[in-house]
């Protein structure tokens, strides 16, 4: 499918979530019939291995930034099983002690981690994990990260349906004051033991969705960051390392690349990445474009970030494409501290 190709579709998508629509479904969707006998088999090899239950992670990180003018700030996860770490064993190789080390060390102040994302969770989970981030108005978060979308995939769920809850969540997250950056659906293609015809099939469902997720995120005023290719190339070529025990969930390097991906958005979004490096580089192939091209070429390239631009255009909102660099993170505690 070419990347126009793949902006209709996701703008469709979007279109039929923000406006009511139920009956736009995942690519394949109905012709499942033609691969249940790969899903079983599928089924039966993911999660074999044994899939820890996530540690618990929450607390705050870089203490050694304390002053007395800076009070920490504060970081919420929201999502699945990606979202909540599962699939290693110590707090501070899950995604949210790593982003919330790096973010730390960035700006020079503790930060407060709250993950209270659920593992299995599909994005119709999400009403009730915003209900939890924002139940005490003096602990709001500054800024949320959410990784959802491939349980969605997996469970069939309208895509209409996926994007206008995750919409909804993105709305109540930046009415609160919260900057919001989404993870999005990453490529189900290369989970190792799905076999053709249902490894395209997800590939192509997965892509489709993240595209759409982008559009109804930017619309709502969040920024989005592509896992897709994270869940590609490179997990694709490490499949040994990369991948969990389970064969299913990221390994602790899994997730220390993802985190790596996400971790400059998440700076950008609170103003604290330099002003120099907002500029689209066009020798990176960042600029300007519609939001729903700019939302399916970044489905195709992991680590692309996509945030509003311009309001409006000959053909809807803008936004702003950029590759940002990778940085790479670790987490700076060797346990998280009790808040």
């Amino acid at each position: 499918m070419t990347s126009m190709s793949r902006a209709r579709v996701a703008r469709r998508i979007a279109a039929g979530a923000a406006y009511g629509g139920g009956g736009i479904g995942l690519a394949g969707a109905a012709a499942v019939g033609l691969v249940l006998a790969e899903v079983q088999l599928a089924k039966r090899h993911v999660g074999n291995g044994a899939a820890p239950h996530p540690p618990n992670a929450n607390g705050r990180y870089g203490d050694a930034y304390t002053t007395p003018d800076a009070p920490p700030l504060r970081l919420a996860l929201l999502g699945d099983s990606t979202a909540s770490g599962q699939g290693v064993h110590r707090a501070g190789q899950t995604p949210g002690a790593l982003l919330a080390s790096g973010l730390a060390a960035v700006a020079e102040r503790p930060v407060e981690l709250r993950n209270v994302a659920l593992p299995g969770a599909r994005s119709d989970d999400l009403d009730r994990q915003v209900a939890l981030a924002l139940a005490d108005p003096a602990l709001a978060p500054d800024v949320c990260v959410i990784m959802i979308g491939a349980n969605d995939v997996t469970n069939r769920m309208p895509a209409t349906r996926s994007v206008r809850h995750l919409s909804a969540a993105v709305r109540r997250l930046r009415t609160a004051g919260a900057e919001v950056v989404v993870g999005t659906c990453p490529d189900l293609g290369t989970i190792e033991p799905v076999q053709q015809p249902l490894r395209w099939l997800a590939r192509r469902a997965s892509r489709q969705l993240a595209a759409a997720q982008t559009i109804g995120t930017v619309e709502q005023g969040g920024r989005t960051v592509s896992l897709g290719d994270l869940l590609g190339p490179e997990f694709a070529a490490n499949p040994r390392e990369l991948f969990g025990p389970d064969h299913y969930h990221p390994s602790a390097e899994g997730y220390a690349t993802a985190a790596m991906a996400v971790l400059p958005t998440v700076c950008a979004s609170l103003g604290l990445w330099p002003a120099e490096e907002e500029r689209p580089d066009a020798s990176r192939r960042e600029g300007f474009l519609p939001v729903a091209r700019a939302a399916a070429e970044a489905a195709s390239e992991a680590g692309t970030e996509v945030a509003a631009a311009m309001p409006t255009g000959p053909r809807g909102p803008w936004a702003l494409l950029k590759r940002r660099r990778r940085r790479r993170v670790t987490a700076t505690d060797p346990a998280p501290q009790p808040s």
